[in-house]
């Protein structure tokens, strides 16, 4: 059994691939941000590891936490930028995020 590690630290790893499969979860940086902001940072900081030489992976599929769901609709909007063709299996929950800036964390799986 072969699991890859990409930038592993600690606690966690920013990307594992097993099984021709690739898992990854994204918090935002600009942690003073809105929703919006931080949802469409977040899949920025994502995008090194859904391209592959000049092919973009489709993700297969998605969990988005939500801190506040009043923030819903800004997270759709940075989000339906961002899927534009490859939309993929998703789910949107309202949780307690270990930061109290945090409005969204996003997870990610993708076939490889």
């Amino acid at each position: 059994m072969t699991i890859t590690r990409i930038d592993a630290e600690a606690r966690w790893s920013d990307v594992v691939i097993h099984n021709q499969t690739l898992y990854y979860t994204g918090v935002p940086a600009n942690l003073d941000a809105d929703a919006f902001e931080q949802t469409a940072n977040t899949r920025r900081r994502s995008t090194p590891y859904w391209k592959t030489g000049q092919r973009q992976i489709p993700h297969s599929g998605c969990d988005d936490f939500l801190a506040n769901k009043d923030d819903f609709a800004a997270m759709n909007k940075a989000w339906d930028a961002w899927v534009v063709g490859h939309a993929p299996v998703r789910c949107t929950v309202q949780a307690t995020l270990m930061k109290p800036e945090y409005k969204v964390e996003i997870k990610i799986i993708a076939a490889v």
